[in-house]
């Protein structure tokens, strides 16, 4: 998995290359946190839930069913999500989370289809170092791991966000 920092900083960069008249601050501040949120299901391992159980690590909490759910339930609890905009975008956050883990070079793969098949997936380039779980992050491979996530997400969102902010520049000068 990527860490949680780099999986909250893409949904910030889709917002900031939106720009704040199509995604509000807070709509694009809970996006980050749904972009983070499916790694709580670590959780499951202190209740004896195994990794490769439904939901277990990068299971049921990596799909897209639940990525749906999710931005449906914030949308019904929170007014200011109702917009089918701010559904779609809170959606491709919480979803960007198994995407990124698919891109990741180790563990056992995200489930984006459950409930309807239990299989993990990878994308078939995984560029992106496994971050590791706990304490160990504070290690060498921690360091590879931000290493990596620098070149393939870090890199690119913030490409992302300042084209964004000078297309909306350039569009804006008479």
């Amino acid at each position: 998995m990527p860490t949680i920092i780099s999986h909250a900083i893409v949904p910030l960069a889709f917002a900031a290359a939106a720009g704040r008249q199509r995604i509000a601050v807070p709509i694009a501040l809970a996006g980050g946190v749904l972009a983070a949120m499916p790694d709580a299901d670590v959780v499951g391992f202190a209740f004896g839930i195994a990794y490769a159980d439904d939901w277990g690590h990068r299971g049921a909490t990596h799909s897209l069913a639940f990525a749906a759910i999710t931005a449906l339930v914030l949308a019904a609890l929170w007014p200011r999500a109702r917009s089918m905009a701010a559904i779609l975008f809170l959606f491709a956050a919480t979803a960007s989370h198994g995407l990124f883990d698919m891109a990741t070079d180790g563990g056992l793969g995200a489930a984006l289809f459950w409930p309807f098949e239990t299989g993990r997936h990878f994308f078939g380039a995984t560029p992106i170092r496994v971050s590791p779980i706990g304490a160990d992050f504070f290690s060498a491979r921690g360091l590879e791991t931000l290493r990596s996530e620098f070149v393939w997400i870090w890199v690119p969102c913030a490409a992302l966000a300042l084209a964004g902010a000078g297309l909306r520049r350039s569009r804006a000068r008479p």
